[in-house]
């Protein structure tokens, strides 16, 4: 078996210094395009990869960061981790995935791991801190939530503006007409959750909007939560004109009961998400959404934490990122009560 190949041979392949090649690794825009290219190829050709554990135990910390997720099927995850693992390379740092699956267990494992002193830094998209952190927490490194906040905690948040995300799609719906609007996924301990709720309420005070006419429901975020609320509105007689959901998944889910029982989406019910996961666009009508910048977050969270590993004496901060609305064809102006 040949041994593996060293950044000396990319270096000696591509003409180049050591020292260059690690520039171009760790800080690419540092480095001079024809140079990159050629270390590139050079890499490709040698098949070096860079291990960033390896180097940890050289410089005598740890130059890992953990992600610690619950569900890495979730669409979210993915872009969210190109942002954090590009930027953590460009640093030197390398980034390690700790699925959780909601197991209890699992986090113990996890947490442990990380305070023992092989993380340097902990990513969180849990929404709450590491199951069995109340006997280790001291021993915890700086850490970072992303795409959901954590509840009851003062972990610095970076990902989107729930708030303003939720105000915005409160307001795309008025501004089409709709009166009489169903908000599916309050939850008492989902603070994303909460915040997204909130930007609801505050576009309908705005519009002064009667709370008789705020049909507001509990979910977890998922599909049979979507469609649960559908069900709920019909056996209770109350329908709105639209429904804003707390997340995309539970628009799936109430796009889905409501096809179920005949309706046609816009023409009967307009719908509106949160988040434009990739399924968004393909499902017909395709749907109206906020967009999470989820690149940007994944980037802005890593840098952030990187910060607080350099200068732990900072003061971390929520870093929040205004949302877009997406406009597709999940939304239109409501029938008139003749016609309902």
């Amino acid at each position: 078996m040949s041994n593996p190949a060293t950044i000396e041979d990319v270096a000696r392949l591509a003409d180049v210094s050591i020292a260059t090649v690690s520039r171009a690794i760790h800080t690419p825009e540092k480095v001079a395009k024809t140079t990159r290219q050629r270390v590139n190829q050079a890499i490709a050709i040698t098949g070096y990869t860079t291990n960033a554990m390896a180097r940890s135990l050289r410089m005598g910390r740890s130059n890992m960061i953990l992600v610690l997720a619950p569900d890495i099927a979730d669409p979210n995850f993915s872009s969210i981790l190109i942002g954090l693992e590009n930027e953590a390379r460009a640093s030197g740092y390398g980034v390690l995935i700790g699925h959780t699956q909601n197991d209890a267990e699992r986090g113990l494992e996890y947490l442990k791991f990380v305070s023992s002193g092989q993380a340097a830094g902990l990513v969180l998209f849990t929404g709450h801190q590491p199951f069995g952190h109340q006997a280790l927490a001291e021993r915890l490194p700086p850490s970072v939530a992303v795409f959901e906040p954590v509840f009851d905690s003062k972990i610095p948040y970076v990902g989107v503006d729930d708030k303003a995300g939720g105000r915005k799609a409160a307001e795309h719906l008025l501004s089409a007409g709709h009166r009489r609007i169903a908000f599916i996924g309050d939850s008492k301990t989902r603070l994303g959750q909460q915040r997204r709720r909130q930007g609801f309420e505050d576009a309908m005070n705005a519009a002064r909007i009667a709370p008789e006419n705020r049909l507001v429901l509990d979910g977890d975020g998922t599909i049979e939560s979507g469609r649960l609320g559908v069900e709920q509105l019909f056996m209770r007689d109350t329908l709105p004109t639209a429904f804003m959901c707390v997340n995309d998944a539970t628009a799936l889910g109430v796009m889905n009961g409501l096809a179920a029982r005949g309706y046609d989406i816009p023409r009967e019910f307009s719908v509106i998400g949160f988040d434009d996961v990739p399924q968004a666009i393909y499902v017909k009508p395709a749907l109206t959404t906020i967009r999470q910048p989820r690149s940007a977050i994944g980037k802005q969270a890593m840098a952030s934490l990187l910060t607080m590993l350099e200068t732990p004496e900072q003061e971390p901060t929520e870093h929040l990122i205004i949302p877009d609305l997406i406009v597709r064809g999940s939304v239109s102006e409501p029938l008139s009560a003749s016609l309902r």
